[in-house]
Formats: structure tokens, C-alpha cells, sequence
């Protein structure tokens, strides 16, 4: 990460038992700890605040380039015109059928409600014998 060789480190380390003392290190390697993870949590933030901005201008060239394309496709290639949508429409019928001798689609039947029940025989989830004043077994 910083480049620090494992002679190095050992040089660090003897130096930080001999200034700070085998007491008071455990609290000095806390907070050491936790200014590295502060500046590592600043430093991902500014990395992420970065590639937003540099995706947002990218974002914008494409939408230019894009914009430049379609305006030259549109020139190449321009609407003939309007009143053409009938051509576009599904194709007729076959001429070689004559429409007298041709069948009429069937129009659509309503399919029937379903039967209702009457109020006196009651929902069909309830036993019959409680319906009828009597007790279920």
C-alpha cells in the first residue's frame, strides 16, 4: 500500500516500542488504525465523486455524437411523405376470393352468468344440518 519493505516495517515497529512504550502502543496502533480507515473512506468518496462527474461527461459526448448521427441518417434518408401510411398498413385481403361467396365471421356470443344460488340453501362452505337449526355432530 505506501510501498514500506518488512525491514522497514521493522525498523518502524522497534522505533514506535521504544518512543511510545509496549504500554501505550495498543492505543497508538488504534487510532493510527482508525485515521488510515478515515483517510481510506475520504479518498473512496473523492474516487467515487470523480467517476460519476467523468461518466456524466462521456454520457453527454455519446448523447452529442448520437444527436450528430441521427440528424445525418434523417438528411440521407428523409420522409417522402406523410400519406403514405396506408402502406404501411397489413395487407388486403386475397383478391382471388370473391367477398359474396365469402363466409361472414361468426360475431361473438356472450358466454351466460353463472347460476346463482338461492338465499334458502346458504353459502356451500356451511353444513346443511347447522342451515337447519339442527346441531353439528
Amino acid at each position: 500500500m505506501f510501498g514500506i519493505d518488512s525491514s522497514e516495517f521493522l525498523v518502524i515497529v522497534i522505533i514506535a516500542v521504544i518512543v511510545i512504550g509496549p504500554k501505550d502502543l495498543p492505543r497508538a496502533l488504534y487510532k493510527v488504525g482508525q485515521i488510515v480507515g478515515k483517510a481510506q473512506g475520504m479518498a473512496r468518496h473523492f474516487r467515487t465523486g470523480i467517476d460519476a462527474m467523468v461518466r456524466e461527461v462521456e454520457l453527454e459526448e455519446l448523447e452529442k455524437k448520437w444527436a450528430t448521427q441521427n440528424k445525418r441518417i434523417m438528411e440521407e434518408h428523409p420522409l417522402e411523405s406523410v400519406a403514405e401510411p396506408e402502406a404501411l398498413a397489413a395487407p388486403a385481403a386475397d383478391p382471388t376470393v370473391d367477398a359474396a361467396t365469402a363466409a361472414p365471421e361468426p360475431a361473438p356470443v356472450a358466454q351466460a352468468a353463472p347460476a346463482v344460488q338461492s338465499a334458502s340453501e346458504g353459502p356451500p362452505y356451511v353444513a346443511r344440518d347447522s342451515q337447519k337449526g339442527g346441531a353439528a355432530a
